[in-house]
């Protein structure tokens, strides 16, 4: 719970040094959404195989170029992601660099495309848990009057996210996840 008060307080502060920058082209928000998982194991491993549905929410902020169309985003998210044992608990820090294409301020749609970092918090348990994946994201959405941003991005694991040990014999498996967001900016 530290972790998450201490990224949450720096995330603030930083949002709040952003805010005579608003005339900067850069903009600040909160994005949120829904996490959906499903587990791949390694070495023919028959465990849980199931669709799993979790949750993210956390600050964001997003600098474009109006005329160009490119631009990055980040954010710092509170995210759950799988079920019961392979439950993943942490924060997810996605960097994407997204293009944008559109009517001026109406409408627009992107696709973005970039590295998505997650720190498991959860304590050690028979579980051997990753404390930090490397993800890249690939996604795609649409921005609606000036605010507002609704998005698909998959997640693309480079890396086991944790090791299951059973009889002697480890199975490494990773989280691919969809991810369908809301963000609004102000």
């Amino acid at each position: 719970m530290k972790k998450f008060f201490s990224a949450f307080v720096i995330a603030a502060c930083c949002m709040f040094m952003a805010m005579p920058a608003q005339a900067q082209l850069l903009k600040w928000g909160v994005k949120g959404g829904v996490n959906m998982t499903k587990i791949d194991w390694d070495g023919g491993y028959k465990g849980n195989k199931d669709n799993s549905a979790g949750f993210f929410i956390g600050p964001m902020a997003e600098l474009t170029i109006p005329i160009v169309g490119l631009g990055i985003d980040g954010a710092l998210l509170f995210s759950q992601r799988g079920k019961d044992e392979v439950k993943q608990t942490g924060m997810e820090v996605p960097v994407n660099l997204k293009y944008t294409i559109g009517l001026g301020s109406l409408l627009g749609i992107y696709v973005a495309a970039g590295p998505d970092f997650f720190f498991d918090f959860k304590k050690k348990d028979n579980i051997d848990r990753k404390k930090s994946q490397v993800a890249l994201n690939l996604g795609a959405g649409v921005k609606l009057l000036k605010h507002l941003q609704l998005g698909v991005t998959y997640q693309l694991p480079m890396g086991d996210s944790f090791t299951w040990t059973e009889a002697g014999k480890a199975f490494g498996a990773k989280n691919k996840t969809w991810q369908v967001s809301a963000a609004y900016l102000f």
